[in-house]
């Protein structure tokens, strides 16, 4: 068996090796389908040691119901290191299951009547979207794995089926059994008439003036690539890929004066939710899980220069598993280049007349997964100066609803006639887990205090940082507050700078920031109680990965970061992992049809004391830029 590191990406062979372990076991369903085969990474402590066991792990549906089975294999020992049933969860929404929805769902009696009543004879114009059902109590849900089905209408193949929703019409369908449960209609609603294509011949005639933007590397990139083990200036990383989460950054340090130091030995999205905001059996339903139900890295896509990437570009691919135990392949997976980013730093000395500026540049390393009708860009930016940096871009279709000509909604936004976009939300939840110069850190909230009147303020301006440790989990759960600056420090208080102060990351909310909206006890509020804060710190537990929990598809509620914090465990002087929130309120305008402008979120990691002075002192000034005299 070749060497690998331990963290390295699963190849075709391992997952074929692992597929091959599971069917061989006396355990081993037949006909079970294969959820996922990801690596099983190796905790902080195995991965300190020289050998490491090469693991992976499987998940397995043997039947039409609910419960999974959960096995981990040895691909160095050759063997089962543990089989797990796990009763009563649903896994992931399956493809195949999926794809089997919309063909099944076509030949229904009662839903080509009601089509029918719709005016619609012609089959082969509706388009069927599977949608994650959630858990609101209905019977249909009780011991079944489901979807609810809407529906919409293209002319051709190439239309773009979200302008015409077939309104009021939804299916729920046994995604175990291949069946229709029920079609329920709620009534018929005027079709809209427009298109809403975004190809370019329909919106001809075409800009003109835009000339051409060329980013070359004439002597090539400044990274390297070895493996998945990336360095580029200073820094040090391992690009991972995983079916849920997507990208995930392993073991991320920075070279100062000759040593290698630490900062995050692992960050991914680990969950996110859509909640939708509009009451009602039509639209309140609608609250998708896209990485624990349906996988951001499952629906990654191949990335394509000079229109996802631009300029030297490496690529890496990602091998997942297939639903029979296969591996298949997701070419230029991940996109990873450099690009210039403006003014690094810069200084006019009016007294000796000398100008210094330094340009700065940035690594990016990203992917995009399309979810349904939605697209998300994730960008892991790491600069020269030692900032890191997370912005996700979001764009595609809104999911819209049909609405009667000159009804308004104060739930949703009209957006094109007899087109509205309920209001909803995309609420983001990154895992970090820090190694600020070492395992053993301690978070504090840090934000401006403004001092009372007195004689330390006679002229009412001052103000000072206040700092306030997390001791225990339930001190740790905070939301931000930009009129007080608040960020959060990760503070290694064994390691020192140079002026003799505890070494720290701070945590920035930058962008939009809102937590869930929905109430606590609302059916989403239970199963996302992530979303409900901005900021949770755990001690690091390797088994504690996503913040939803491991299955939140038709969930009640309650799993992840609420019932891991419950136990209140400390936070001081330990390997802590901090879950930051963000996210986006979508208020929909015209502007966002017929396919959305891109609207950012994201977050910033920044050196706070972790260096004595600017680290980006060293970096040359620009072969194009006049030197002072």
């Amino acid at each position: 068996m070749t060497h690998l590191h331990p963290l390295s990406m699963l190849s075709g062979d391992e997952i074929s090796r692992a597929s091959a372990i599971v069917r061989a076991d006396a355990r081993f369903a037949e006909g079970a389908a294969f959820v996922h085969v990801v690596l099983h990474e190796p905790d902080k402590t195995a991965l300190a040691h020289a050998a490491v066991d090469r693991q992976v792990r499987v998940e397995l549906v043997t039947g039409p119901g609910v419960g999974v089975d959960d096995v981990i294999v040895s691909l160095t020992g050759g063997g089962v290191v543990r089989w797990q049933t796990i009763p009563n969860v649903r896994p992931t929404l399956l493809f195949g299951e999926a794809a089997h929805a919309v063909f099944t769902t076509r030949e229904h009696p009662e839903y080509i009547a009601a089509l029918a009543k719709r005016g619609i004879t012609d089959i082969n114009t509706v388009q069927i979207d599977p949608w994650p059902a959630g858990s609101f109590g209905y019977d249909a849900e009780i011991d079944r794995r489901i979807a609810r089905c809407i529906s919409f209408i293209r002319t051709d193949p190439q239309d773009n089926g979200y302008a015409r929703p077939i309104e009021g019409l939804i299916v729920h369908f046994d995604l175990g059994r291949n069946e229709v449960i029920e079609v329920i209609d709620h009534g018929v609603t005027t079709m809209p008439t427009q298109h809403a294509r975004y190809f370019a011949p329909d919106h001809v005639p075409l800009r003109t003036d835009l000339k051409p933007i060329e980013i070359t590397q004439p002597e090539g990139p400044s990274f390297t690539v070895d493996g998945n083990l990336v360095q580029w200036q200073k820094w040090s990383l391992r690009v991972g890929f995983d079916p849920y989460e997507g990208l995930v950054i392993h073991q991320v340090t920075y070279t100062d004066a000759g040593r290698d130091r630490s900062i995050l030995h692992r960050a991914s999205i680990s969950e996110m939710v859509v909640p939708y905001g509009a009451p009602g059996e039509l639209q309140g339903w609608k609250n998708a899980f896209d990485a624990g139900e349906w996988g951001l890295g499952r629906m990654t896509q191949s990335l394509t220069l000079g229109c996802d990437c631009l300029g030297e570009i490496h690529y890496f691919d990602a091998t997942l598993a297939r639903e029979d135990g296969e591996p298949y392949v997701i070419e230029n997976a991940i996109c990873m280049h450099e690009e210039d980013y403006g003014i690094l730093w810069k200084h006019v000395d009016l007294w000796g007349g000398t100008s210094e500026v330094r340009r700065s540049r940035r690594l990016v390393v990203s992917n995009i997964a399309t979810v349904g009708n939605y697209e998300y860009g994730f960008f892991w930016y790491f600069y020269l100066d030692g900032n890191i940096q997370l912005e996700v871009k979001l764009t595609g279709i809104v999911s819209p609803q049909a609405i009667e000509p000159g009804v308004s909604n104060e739930f949703a936004n009209e957006i094109a006639p007899g087109v509205a976009a309920p209001n909803h939300q995309h609420l983001f939840c990154a895992r970090l887990d820090f190694d600020v110069d070492g395992p053993a850190n301690e978070v504090y909230e840090v934000e401006a205090e403004r001092m009372p009147a007195g004689p330390e303020n006679p002229w009412l301006n001052t103000f000072r940082a206040k700092h306030t440790r997390f001791e225990s989990e339930l001190d740790a759960i905070r939301d931000t507050n930009s009129a007080t600056s608040r960020a959060w420090r990760i503070v290694n208080p064994s390691s020192r700078n140079g002026l003799g102060q505890p070494v720290a990351y701070k945590l920035i909310p930058t962008m939009s920031t809102p937590t869930l909206l929905a109430h606590p006890e609302s059916s989403v509020g239970r199963r996302a109680g992530f979303a409900q804060h901005n900021l949770w710190v755990t001690p690091y537990a390797p088994d504690e990965r996503r913040a939803a929990g491991n299955h939140p598809n038709q969930s009640t509620g309650g799993d992840g970061l609420p019932a891991w914090t419950a136990t209140d465990r400390p936070l001081v002087d330990t390997d802590v992992v901090v879950w930051y929130t963000f996210g986006v309120t979508h208020f929909v305008r015209p502007e966002d049809w017929p396919v959305m402008p891109v609207e950012y979120a994201g977050f910033l990691l920044s050196p706070f004391g972790f260096f004595d002075r600017n680290p980006a002192l060293d970096v040359p000034p620009s072969t194009h830029c006049a030197p002072s005299e």
